[in-house]
């Protein structure tokens, strides 16, 4: 009996949003996985794109004038040829009533905004592959009941094969609840319990958005959720360009790793390099949408114990008195310029340009020498 496989399948994913940003990003972030994606403005032109061409997937906003999320799904449900259609909402809504609500109405899963494109990716990747089990069952129950007469067989492998399925089913939604690097979401698949590592030679990157608090004092909190969004978002493709981790991001502060949990020989220059591109992100998002934002950045390179916590939502963190100091040399900055310790100095002195600030009070460690990256060589 032939096995079944996820390996292959591409799915056509509709994405309903009337906010064309984010539209522009879905279909950026779910075409360069090689899935092929149909864009909807409002929810009578998703109704319609459906009645033309049914997609596998369909990923649907809540919030849109006219016709909302809800009523879409509700009338995709309420019909028997599109009734098993996925449905993921997009929603800024965060309180769980929204969340039943969607359920209710039929949905298979939520997505909350600003949302993560790693996130975004690993939740369309799990409910593409049970989209794919489910045609694939499908296929393989018609043939056993063509087979049936000339194969005993035939209800034993059906038995094992529901069965099979059930099991890698519960797998995929269990891990796929917690976005973890690749490496330890693995381990976890193992049955590790515990995960904690030790790593003698890390670089960490904290940078702080100066003043973002003050200008979403002024703003909705759409447009605040908005904005951050935007210049996060180029952070979380300047972490995949480098190679590095993002760790998370808490407020307006964000936090990157280099060397971990995979080595990295170079991480130290790449995490410089992404302090720089930042700095540029930031400088070129300020022209296009005239805005003053500036970066506090700290980096330290050194040893760090990285683990997972929680019961039930994972995360991935790090520990130790680097992790401690990088933290220091962003709260400690200038805003607009990229601190560095004496280690990421002597590290990188012969690649990258450095002016000299001299020794700063850092709390806990006293006085400290402290760089300002200026750029590279």
């Amino acid at each position: 009996m032939n096995e079944l496989s996820f390996e292959k399948f591409r799915g056509s994913i509709l994405i309903v949003d009337d906010n064309l940003n984010n539209l522009a990003l879905l279909e950026r972030i779910l075409s360069r996985k090689g899935y092929e994606v149909r864009l909807a403005s409002n929810g009578q032109l998703a109704l319609d794109s459906v009645d033309l061409a049914q997609p596998d997937l369909i990923l649907l906003d809540i919030m849109m004038p006219g016709m909302d999320g809800y009523e879409v799904c509700s009338r995709l449900k309420a019909s028997d040829r599109t009734r098993g259609i996925p449905i993921i909402f997009l929603s800024a809504l965060v309180e769980l009533s929204n969340k039943l609500k969607a359920f209710n109405a039929g949905a298979v899963d939520y997505i909350t905004k600003p949302f993560e494109a790693v996130e975004v990716v690993a939740r369309v990747e799990n409910q593409l592959r049970l989209r794919e089990l489910e045609l694939q069952l499908r296929d393989k129950n018609k043939m056993l009941q063509q087979e049936i007469a000339f194969r005993e067989e035939a209800e034993i492998e059906t038995r094992l094969l529901l069965e099979t399925t059930k099991f890698q089913k519960e797998e995929i939604e269990e891990l796929l609840l917690n976005i973890l690097p690749k490496p330890i979401a693995d381990r976890l698949q193992e049955g590790q319990s515990i995960i904690a590592d030790s790593f003698s030679d890390v670089s960490i990157l904290f940078a702080d958005l100066v003043e973002f608090t003050n200008f979403a004092s002024q703003k909705s909190a759409t447009e605040t959720v908005k904005v951050l969004n935007q210049i996060f978002s180029q952070f979380d493709r300047l972490s995949l360009e480098h190679g590095l981790e993002k760790i998370k991001t808490i407020g307006d502060a964000y936090m990157v790793v280099g060397g971990l949990p995979q080595a990295q020989e170079n991480h130290a220059a790449a995490i410089a390099q992404m302090a720089l591109d930042m700095q540029a992100a930031v400088a070129s998002f300020n022209l296009k949408h005239n805005h003053s934002f500036s970066l506090r950045i700290g980096i330290n390179i050194g040893a760090v114990v990285a683990g997972v916590i929680g019961l039930t939502k994972f995360s991935y963190d790090l520990w130790g008195d680097t992790v401690n100091v990088a933290h220091r040399m962003e709260s400690n900055g200038i805003p607009g310029e990229i601190q560095v310790t004496a280690a990421v100095y002597e590290r990188l002195k012969d690649k990258f340009s450095f002016k000299m600030r001299g020794a700063i009070e850092i709390k806990g460690k006293g006085e400290m020498m402290a760089y300002l990256l200026l750029g590279r060589n």
